[in-house]
């Protein structure tokens, strides 16, 4: 029974260590000197980057340090990892952290990066027949471990904002949604009321989205997120970021829900880069 007191002890106070010291290390990191070349990057190829407020410019600087120090980055394909293509996925994906709780995405470990868009198999069950297939993807993100992504398509979501099509946002997107455990299109929120406000939203807006998609009608949502409550989400989030301006005039109450989750504003962004030229 001792040994057991003792060693409940030792695993608690290692616990207790580990937290202090990922928020000291995570604290220094976003304190650091952020990179002349990095930002380099940043300016050259991410338009969402050069929208942004200078203190909202600083605050993704210090994520972005943190991410690269704690997700590796793996290259497939033949692709080499450099630092343009780390930056690129971590600026992209800690554009979604930006005034909310950074959790940096705790259950995701490593980024698999392909040249391009790359074949993956899926295998399905029909009773006792197991169907295989080859899919091609742009991107993938797993419950636990992984994202992949495709490099040719990461740049050129990157570099067109307005096109409402970002795989890094769309990923990065799914894994928010799966941090409670689940892909169902509803992330971790703040309270019970909040549930009942994003259901309240998000139930009729993908219903909408659906007899759109049915019907072949435009919308300012890709039919992609007629899919799946999960899918509906991630593609909420890439028209949030790159079609705020017409999100939020075809779709308000849909714009203003994740105003609210994300508590950014990037219709005023584009609307302030407007007025600046």
């Amino acid at each position: 029974m001792q040994t057991f007191k003792i060693l409940l002890a030792a695993i608690i106070g290692f616990t207790l260590f580990f937290q202090w010291w990922r928020r000291y290390n995570r604290r220094m990191l976003r304190s650091s000197v952020f990179p002349d070349k990095w930002r380099t990057y940043l300016n050259d190829h991410l338009p969402l980057y050069r929208r942004l407020p200078e203190q909202l410019k600083h605050d993704l600087e210090g994520h972005i340090q943190v991410f690269l120090s704690e997700k590796y980055f793996e290259g497939a394909g033949g692709l080499e990892i450099t630092d343009e293509i780390r930056v690129t996925v971590a600026a992209q994906a800690c554009m979604l952290l930006l005034a909310r709780p950074a959790t940096y995405y705790p259950q995701l470990s490593s980024v698999i990066v392909y040249p391009a868009a790359y074949v993956a198999e899926t295998v399905k069950h029909d009773g006792l027949v197991e169907i295989r297939n080859n899919e091609v993807r742009l991107g993938e993100a797993w419950h636990r471990g992984s994202v992949v992504l495709s490099w040719s398509d990461i740049h050129h979501g990157a570099s067109d904002i307005k096109d409402g099509h970002n795989v890094v946002l769309h990923e990065f997107a799914h894994l928010l949604d799966m941090e409670d455990g689940r892909a169902d299109g509803v992330p971790p929120l703040n309270s019970s009321s909040s549930y009942v406000s994003w259901a309240r939203v998000m139930v009729p807006e993908y219903e909408r989205l659906q007899r759109k998609a049915a019907d072949g009608k435009k919308s300012v949502l890709d039919h992609y997120g007629a899919t799946n409550p999960a899918e509906f989400f991630a593609v909420a989030v890439e028209a949030f970021y790159e079609k705020p301006i017409q999100l939020r005039l075809k779709r308000p109450e849909l714009y203003e829900e994740l105003k609210n989750f994300f508590n950014v504003d990037p219709a005023e962004w584009a609307e302030q880069e407007a007025a600046d030229r």
